[in-house]
This record gives structure tokens, sequence and C-alpha cells, in this order.
């Protein structure tokens, strides 16, 4: 054995370790993940999730969900490396349990509509392409009153929660919770450029948890006739807390975007690994020089930090998306590069 080999054992029985060997693997001159581009075809998963219908009750699973695992993580339930991506069923009479956990959570409304989700005494009845939010700690249900199945992309913190060890979570007992505001309040109340006099904030999040998507298309169409397009992103809008005009969520940033047919984005890379939901249109997204994707409607992908991306829409195409990025911008990490990569 060599001096040095010595040396290592040595010190590695005293809980020690040369930070000079491992250095090169944890300061990285750019960003370096094995979080790599993925691809689900609706066409191709659709089927799967609604197998699982069959396979075990909403009630039995708590939340029926088949996990959207990138092929770079695997065995980690994750889609990047710091956040969780799933496809959640709740068929015709179905209720997931009522329960509440320290991990924030979005919904985003692939398929159906009519069935409800329940936050803090609030039911939203939802439909395609709505985006919800669950707040960390707040009670929860979701429910299926409609005579169609429903199918919803959720995403959730789970991975930065697991990082700093912060997980709680708790079931409520009863299946649904107790209602104690009318279904609109919460947008009545908060979402139309109004506060009331004397609100105080008493979450990080915004009171506003469901952003219908006809309100959130109207925008795009408003943004559409100011021909105010971005080269890199089409027009892009991203969810707003109205309290204080941050983002709807303190721990995942939400978009959602509009390329018009034919419209070529320029290359765009950003430090925060993006997960992309199609609502409407078809296209191509190149990623790096390891992926071309051809998409349609609700295909869902993953493009991971420090990427190029370049959309291609055939048709007039939307795009949700979400990431880490507000996490980064706080921390002061975030970091872009338009049109470079």
């Amino acid at each position: 054995m060599t001096e040095r080999a010595a040396f290592y054992e040595e010190i590695g029985a005293r809980n020690l370790a040369p930070l000079w060997e491992v250095m090169a693997g944890l300061i990285t001159p750019e960003p370096a993940s094995a979080c790599r581009p993925a691809l689900w075809r609706w066409d191709e998963v659709r089927g799967p999730v609604m197998e699982s219908g069959g396979i075990i009750s909403a009630e039995e699973a708590e939340r029926r969900v088949l996990v959207l695992e990138n092929p770079g993580l695997r065995g980690t339930s994750r889609i990047t490396t710091s956040l969780y991506a799933g496809l959640q069923l709740v068929l015709p009479g179905e209720v997931a349990p009522a329960h509440r956990h320290s991990q924030s959570a979005l919904r985003f409304v692939v398929e159906g509509e009519g069935a409800y989700t329940a936050v803090e005494g609030e039911r939203t009845t939802m439909a395609e392409g709505d985006f919800v939010i669950t707040p960390h700690w707040t009670w929860h249900d979701h429910g299926n009153d409609s005579d169609r199945a429903m199918i919803w992309l959720d995403g959730l913190d789970i991975p930065m929660v697991q990082f700093f060890d912060a997980s709680f979570a708790e079931r409520l007992g009863d299946d649904r919770q107790p209602l104690s505001r009318p279904e609109g309040d919460s947008l009545a109340r908060y979402g139309q450029g109004l506060l009331p006099v004397d609100h105080e904030p008493g979450s990080l999040a915004s009171p506003v948890f469901n952003y219908p998507y006809a309100r959130s298309r109207e925008a795009l169409e408003a943004m559409r006739r100011q021909e105010a397009w971005d080269p890199c992103h089409g027009l892009k809008l991203r969810y707003a807390n109205p309290v204080d005009g941050g983002y709807a969520m303190p721990t995942i940033a939400a978009h959602l975007q509009l390329l018009p047919a034919g419209f070529e984005t320029a290359s765009y890379r950003a430090t925060d690994a993006a997960v992309f939901a199609v609502v409407e249109g078809s296209g191509k997204t190149r990623i790096g020089d390891e992926a071309v994707f051809s998409w349609g409607p609700r295909d869902i992908f993953v493009a991971p930090s420090w990427h190029g991306v370049r959309h291609s829409a055939a048709e007039d195409a939307v795009l949700f998306s979400f990431s880490d990025r507000v996490v980064q911008e706080k921390l002061g990490l975030w970091r872009e590069d338009r049109g470079n990569a």
C-alpha cells in the first residue's frame, strides 16, 4: 500500500476524506447532471394510466399516480434533480382522501373536466388546461362527480424537501374535508386585480389556487395582438401571486407560452431544468445535441439544466412548463444564455 493510500485509509476511519480527490466532481465548470432529455407520448402513457384504475382504487392508493421518472434518475421518483412529476387518475365517483404535507404541489389538468380539488375549505371544479396549486401544509382532497375520468399532471418539490430532511405528512381521517367557503371565493377575492383592504399574507403561495385555462389563454391572445414576440420564447407568461407579483408558488415556477404556426425559437438554455406539457398544437423541440422530440397535445417532455432548447411550431401551439427557477433566483444561482447555446 502506498503512503497516500495508507493515509486515506487512516483518515477514513476517522470519518474524514480528501477534498482533492473529489473536488472536480463537486465544483464543476458548468452544470453537470444525470438528468436526461425525455419525452412521454400521450398515446403511449394514457393506456397504463387508465389501466391503473383497475389495479388499485384512489382511496386505497391515497393518490393513484404513475410517476414520470427521468431515465437518468431511475429509482429516485424524480423528473429533474429537484422536482417530481406524475400523472394522477381519478375515476367517476372516486375520492382521493384528504391529507396535507410539507411538499407544495401543482396540478395541470391534461384530460377531462368536472372533477374537483378542495384546498383549505374551498372547492374548485377543474377543466383541461387549468393550473391548480396546493400550498404546503394545506388540507386537500380530490373528487370526481363527473361521468368522465380525470387525469392531471402533478408537480411537487419532493426532492427539495427530501434534501432538507423537512418532510411531514398527516391524514385528515375523513375522505372529504369540510367546506367553509363557496366555490370561486379565492378567485373573486384575489384574482381581479384587487385585494381585501386589510389582507395579511398567511402563506408564501398565491391565495388564488385555480388559474383557469380560459382566462390564461385569453391573456396570450391579447399579447399576440401586440406581436411582442420574444425570439427565445414566443409569448411566455408566468403564473403570478397577486399579493406580491412573485411566482404563484415559493418553490416551483410555472409558465404558459404561445408559439404561433411556423415560429422557430432561438436557442435558449438556463440553469433550471424544465418540464413541458403540450396543451395545444404540434411541433418539435431540439434539446442540446442529445434529442429532437416531435410533440402533440398532452405530450410531456423535460429539458435538463443548461441544455440548449429550440422550439419549432408546426401550428399554433401552447406549452405549459414548470421548473425550480424561483428557488434558484432567490438563492442567486439562476443563469440563462439566450441564443448562444
